[in-house]
């Protein structure tokens, strides 16, 4: 019996070590952050949350300091004060990936812990489907940044958030008469929102690639952060993957995330990354 039983511990460490060795790294969060910026475009600005056609950074799901929205910053706030008005919002509206380098700078001079991306709905979001960013343009702009980050501030940790799923936009907001005005009039997304009620098997095709560009834009973040290393972290498309509702986009133009939108892309986005 004693024979069996050592047999069954030694098989037992045996299994643990390959439990182990089949469970992937995950980097340590390490203590809360005293300060952090937040890279991206309008929708990091909080844009058309708040005001007419008016960035409202209060609002933002990354830096704001509005309760309702409960940001990543005052997520982390809650638990460590120290970082009490050292929350920098260094997106900027209609920016896109090749902007992400110029922004990484800023967030280096203002030498934070903490680093937030939010980018590539502009990429994607164009006048038409050929002006869009190619993924290998995407991937060097990303990684442009991404080094410009890592030699500046080389102990912060990097959140890569993943491009919600424009497609869903189409879809929350084909049926209602608002949205597809405002869409024409402002000439919103037109790569994905044109002829938006249109059944054409040639804009179903054209509306699929769009997504598909997306997807695409979204590898390149996962593999761009898994080669930055263990102070990066991807978000595993859960903001991609979220099925948010027309109720959580501006009335004003349907596409930017409302002050309930910026709320839910905190809770998702914040669920997904460090959680201090």
């Amino acid at each position: 019996m004693t024979v069996i039983r050592r047999a069954l511990a030694a098989l037992a460490g045996v299994i643990a070590l390959v439990l182990l060795a089949a469970t992937p790294a995950v980097a340590d969060a390490g203590p809360p952050p005293n300060s952090m910026a937040s890279l991206g475009d309008s929708i990091t600005r909080g844009f058309n949350a708040c005001g007419w056609y008016v960035d409202c950074t209060s609002r933002s799901f990354s830096t704001g300091d509005y309760s309702t929205v409960n940001s990543h910053y005052l997520r982390i706030r809650s638990v460590n004060p120290n970082i009490n008005g050292r929350n920098h919002n260094d997106a900027r509206s209609g920016a896109k990936s090749a902007d992400m380098y110029g922004q990484a700078g800023t967030a280096v001079s203002q030498g934070v812990g903490y680093v937030t991306m939010l980018i590539g709905a502009n990429d994607a979001c164009t006048s038409s489907e050929s002006t869009m960013t190619s993924v290998t343009t995407f991937r060097a702009n990303i990684d442009s940044a991404l080094n410009r980050l890592k030699a500046g501030l080389p102990n912060a940790k990097v959140f890569l958030i993943s491009v919600p799923d424009i497609h869903r936009l189409w879809f929350v907001g084909k049926d209602s008469g608002s949205a597809r005005s405002a869409w024409s009039l402002f000439g919103i997304c037109q790569s994905m929102l044109a002829n938006p009620t249109s059944t054409a098997q040639a804009d179903v095709d054209r509306r699929n690639r769009v997504r598909q560009r997306v997807i695409d834009f979204n590898a390149q973040l996962a593999a761009a952060c898994a080669a930055y290393g263990a102070n990066c972290l991807f978000d595993n498309n859960a903001v991609f993957g979220y099925p948010f509702k027309l109720s959580q986009l501006s009335g004003w133009d349907y596409f930017h995330p409302n002050t309930s939108g910026q709320q839910v892309l905190a809770s998702v986005s914040y669920a997904a990354g460090f959680r201090w």
